[in-house]
């Protein structure tokens, strides 16, 4: 009798086809996403995301601009001028990037026009280190760690190659300086050893001024994420009608097809909007996320959001044949999305070919909208570009979902 289980269990599982890509593709699938965006991290340096930097030198000595010169030779850097920065251009010459001017810094990092800035300033004392500030975005928890070494290096190697400057020429190592002349002799003991490296101030431009931070992360790609899911769900009645022939009596009577589906959308949308809404009054009661101070964008953004993805919602259903059917492909794209959209991981630790097929998601938008307003503390005319985006998205989806349904009509 178990042999004979066993094998109506193989049975079913070969006949049944969601239950098989579940089984064995999705898996595969998702390892080979994250495989994509953590494995290459080690391989070539060529993959991993380089660092946007803007430069500031108040301090013009020339320990500074040595060390400026030596961080635009890193090849893990962008160093990005603040007309490129705030264009988000690219492809900008390291050697033609200009240094930024230090009261526009801090609004590049807010912004998010680069990762970090760096501004050198006159040292405290005559002899010593150029006092260094850096204004990072806790946001990626990365990028300040690593150009904080780099500073640390660039300014050390600028120093010791200041000081060797002062010592006669011609000078070999390990000679006592009483060989020499005592002005010699005087330039030769003035070279100090390293007894600690340069300090620097580390600014967080964002996170210092958030109540929980964490939790304005990581929000909005939890919120999103569930509303796709939420929304397909429901746009599977949609499906259970036409199996059980109550769709081919609605259209019988008065109702048109696109009339049922502008009803559907309208449904699922406020369900939208009551969920996001509700989601984010309790992070903000709970958790303390600042939704009274960022309510005009929020309401904008969970509008378009929540109109967009029941689009995409009918438009998975009228793709689909059968409500399983819906549910195993629905939860294939929707994770493949968060994932590759940053729901799931911060897209500052994807490669750059990462991140940029992660902006053809649904995802990468809406987050990239809701962050601007919760994280960046950005107003309602720095998140244009996104809602257009989301509109445009909505309104494709609902195009293509209706032309899909042409095939009810028909039968």
């Amino acid at each position: 009798m178990v042999w004979t289980i066993l094998q109506v269990s193989f049975r079913r599982l070969k006949n049944n086809r969601s239950e098989l890509l579940l089984t064995f593709l999705v898996p595969i699938l998702f390892f080979s996403i994250f495989a994509m965006i953590f494995g290459s991290r080690g391989t070539s340096g060529a993959s991993i995301p380089k660092i946007k930097v803007a430069l500031a030198d108040k301090a013009d000595s020339s320990v500074s601009r040595r060390a400026i010169e030596l961080l635009r030779e890193q090849s893990s850097l962008r160093i990005t001028d603040a007309h490129s920065a705030l264009m988000h251009a690219d492809s900008v010459q390291k050697d033609l990037a200009q240094l930024v001017d230090p009261s526009i810094a801090e609004e590049l990092v807010r912004r998010g026009s680069v990762s970090v800035a760096v501004i050198f300033s006159e040292p405290s004392s005559q002899g010593s280190f150029p006092e260094i500030q850096l204004l990072s975005d806790s946001y990626d928890q990365v990028s300040g760690q690593v150009l904080s070494a780099l500073v640390q290096k660039s300014v050390m190697t600028a120093f010791s190659e200041e000081q060797r400057k002062s010592v006669p020429a011609g000078l070999p190592s390990g000679v006592q300086a009483a060989a020499f002349s005592p002005n010699e002799a005087d330039a030769v003991l003035a070279v100090p050893p390293f007894a600690e490296p340069p300090s620097i101030q580390c600014v967080d431009v964002l996170g210092g001024k958030k109540t929980n931070p964490v939790i304005a992360m990581y929000a909005a790609g939890i919120a999103v994420m569930f509303l796709l899911f939420s929304a397909t769900t429901a746009s599977g009645s949609l499906l259970e009608e036409r199996e059980n022939s109550t769709l081919d009596r609605l259209l019988c009577s008065r109702l048109s097809m696109d009339q049922l589906l502008l009803g559907k959308w309208s449904y699922l949308t406020i369900v939208g909007i009551l969920q996001m809404v509700l989601m984010f009054c309790w992070g903000s009661l709970v958790f303390g996320i600042d939704l009274v101070n960022h309510l005009e964008g929020f309401i904008a953004m969970t509008l378009v959001t929540a109109g967009a993805s029941s689009s995409f919602a009918l438009l998975l259903a009228s793709l689909c044949k059968s409500r399983t059917q819906l549910s195993w492909v629905s939860t294939i794209v929707i994770l493949s999305m968060s994932a590759l959209g940053g729901s799931m991981v911060p897209r500052y630790l994807m490669s750059e070919s990462m991140q940029r097929a992660g902006m053809l998601t649904f995802n990468a938008w809406a987050l990239e909208g809701y962050n601007k307003i919760f994280w960046r503390d950005l107003q309602l005319p720095d998140i244009e570009l996104e809602l257009g985006v989301l509109t445009l998205c909505g309104f494709c989806f609902i195009v293509a979902a209706r032309i899909f349904a042409i095939r009810w009509e028909r039968t």
